[in-house]
């Protein structure tokens, strides 16, 4: 599996602040609700990157050798997996809504009641959140390059650089 690329990241997070933008313009000139999450999914956010952060520290016990038992490479694998949905989908909250906090941003002093744009600040924090703990819990699960293998030809990198747990 590869690593998390930077730059799909940042398309995951500008598109998706596009059309967070846009359906919210639109929101605003018909009439409808702002489509913003409710303050009660940061909880849920928050249980999803502790998981996974918990998750992800036990496969960092096992490469540092507080090693009791063998680690369960189905669990590793799912481990990184799920820290890439995590950045992912850290992504996909963060772009969304920073773009309903840069369409309700002109509206600020037109509007007594800014909880819409106080929870989509809140939001997006816990969007950065999701995307740190994933990028995190992905370093957690590679496994280092051992010094004794020979080098492959491949520039001069060790075997088993770059793999995961």
């Amino acid at each position: 599996m590869s690593t998390i690329r930077t730059r799909w990241l940042i398309l995951v997070a500008a598109f998706s602040a596009l059309a967070g933008y846009l359906l919210s313009l639109a929101g605003t000139m018909f009439g409808w609700p702002t489509p913003v999450l409710p303050l009660s999914s940061l909880f849920t956010m928050a249980v999803i990157a502790g998981f996974t952060l918990v998750l992800g520290i036990r496969v960092l016990r096992w490469r540092q050798g507080k090693r009791q038992r063998q680690l369960n490479l189905i669990l590793a694998a799912r481990t990184l997996v799920l820290a890439h949905a995590c950045a992912y989908a850290g992504c996909l909250l963060l772009g969304w809504h920073i773009g309903i906090l840069v369409d309700q941003l002109p509206l600020w002093s037109f509007r007594s009641d800014h909880t819409i744009g106080f929870t989509s600040l809140a939001m997006t924090g816990g969007g950065l959140v999701m995307i740190v703990i994933g990028l995190v819990v992905e370093r957690f699960c590679r496994i280092p390059p051992e010094d004794n293998e020979e080098s492959d030809g491949s520039g001069g990198h060790p075997k088993g650089e770059g793999e995961y747990a």
